[in-house]
C-alpha cells in the first residue's frame, strides 16, 4: 500500500501545484517530498469490511491489457480510498455515494483538475463491472465530467533551443535535449533506452513505450550527430543511452533536475521534459504531418491524447484557414 499511495500523493500535488509555480518550483518541492516520503510508511486506514473481489477482478484485468503497473495502482489507491469513505459495498454503491464523495474531496482543497481525473477513474471502474454484468445497475452513467480552467500550455521556440544548447556544459546534456526534441518520446522511455537500441544508418531508434508496446521513433541529423558525439566521447561499457556522474543509468528525476538547472541558466521559463513532446508533437502537424501519423510516433492509442499535446498559435490557424477556406 506504501508505494501506492505515495505515487498517488506525488501526482496530486503536481497537478494541483501546476496551475500555481513554475516548473522548476515544482520539481524542487516534489524532489524534497520524495526524499521525505522515502521515511514514511503509508498505509490506507478503515473500510477494509467493504472491499471485495470485485476490484482485484479489475485490477486483473488492466494487468492484462498491459497497463502500466503505475496506472493499475493509482486506479487501486483512486478506488480503495473510496471505498473506505463511502463505507458501502461495491455493488451498493450509487451516483449519490460518489457525488458525495467528490463533494468531499471538494471541500478537502482538491482542485477541479485532479476530481475529474478521479471521476474519470471512477468511470472506467464501474464501466467495466457493468460490462461484464458484475453489477446492475451502473453509477456513474449519471456522473457527469468536473469541468476545470484549461491553460494553453507554452511550447519551446527556436530561439529557446539555441539558448539551452549553448548553455549546455557537457555533450551529454547536449544530446538529451536535441534527442528529447527530435523524437518526443517520454522521459521514462528515453531513460530505458540501451546504445544498441539507436540504429543511426536509419536515423531512427526502438523504444519500449507505456502497456510494453514497443515502437519506432525517428530522429533529424542534428539530433544524430550529436548523440553520436556523445556515445564517441564515453569510454564506460554501461549499455545505458544515458548514464549519469557515477557512471550508471541516469533516472528520470536525474534528467528533470539538469533540465531545470539547464532553464536557469538559458533563462528559459518551464523546463521540462513533456514540453519537449508538445513541441515536438505540434512541430509535425505545422510542417503537414497527419495527426494519424503524430499519434502513432507518440505511441498514443486516441487521437484525442494527441490533440491535447498540440498546440496552434493564431497565424499557423489563419493560414490553414486561409488555404482551405
Amino acid at each position: 500500500m506504501a508505494l501506492e499511495a505515495k505515487a498517488m500523493l506525488m501526482g496530486e500535488m503536481e497537478r494541483d501545484l501546476s496551475d500555481k509555480l513554475t516548473a522548476a518550483d515544482i520539481s524542487t518541492v516534489l524532489s524534497i517530498m520524495a526524499d521525505h516520503l522515502a521515511r514514511y510508511s503509508m498505509e490506507r486506514t478503515g473500510g477494509a469490511e467493504y472491499e471485495d473481489d470485485l476490484l482485484d477482478a479489475y485490477l486483473s484485468a488492466l494487468e492484462v491489457q498491459g497497463r502500466s503497473p503505475l496506472t493499475i495502482e493509482r486506479y487501486k489507491y483512486i478506488i480503495q480510498r473510496m471505498q473506505s469513505e463511502v463505507k458501502t459495498p461495491t455493488r451498493q454503491i450509487t451516483v449519490y455515494h460518489l457525488r458525495r464523495y467528490l463533494q468531499a474531496e471538494k471541500a478537502r482543497g482538491i482542485s477541479d483538475r485532479t476530481l475529474e481525473g478521479i471521476r474519470q477513474t471512477f468511470s472506467a471502474y464501474f464501466n467495466w463491472l457493468h460490462r461484464e454484468g458484475l453489477i446492475e445497475s451502473n453509477p456513474v452513467s449519471n456522473l457527469g465530467a468536473i469541468k476545470y480552467q484549461k491553460k494553453t500550455k507554452d511550447l519551446y521556440s527556436d530561439s529557446d533551443m539555441e539558448n539551452m544548447k549553448f548553455e549546455c556544459t557537457t555533450i551529454r546534456d547536449r544530446a538529451i535535449i536535441c534527442f528529447l526534441r527530435a523524437t518526443g518520446c517520454r522521459i521514462s522511455e528515453v531513460t530505458a533506452l540501451n546504445r544498441d537500441d539507436i540504429d543511426f544508418a536509419n536515423l531512427e531508434c526502438k523504444v519500449l513505450g507505456k502497456g510494453n508496446k514497443e515502437r519506432i521513433v525517428f530522429m533529424d541529423e542534428v539530433a544524430a550527430m550529436t548523440l553520436l558525439s556523445y556515445l564517441n566521447s564515453r569510454t564506460d561499457d554501461e549499455e545505458a543511452l544515458f548514464i549519469g556522474k557515477r557512471r550508471n543509468r541516469m533516472t528520470p528525476h536525474g534528467i528533470r533536475q539538469m533540465l531545470v538547472e539547464l532553464g536557469k541558466r538559458a533563462n528559459v521559463q518551464h523546463v521540462h521534459p513533456h514540453k519537449f513532446r508538445r513541441t515536438a508533437a505540434t512541430n509535425l502537424i505545422k510542417h503537414g504531418m497527419p495527426i494519424q501519423e503524430v499519434a502513432t510516433l507518440l505511441g498514443h492509442d486516441k487521437l484525442d491524447t494527441t490533440m491535447q499535446y498540440v498546440v496552434l498559435d493564431k497565424s499557423t490557424l489563419q493560414s490553414s484557414y486561409r488555404r482551405y477556406a
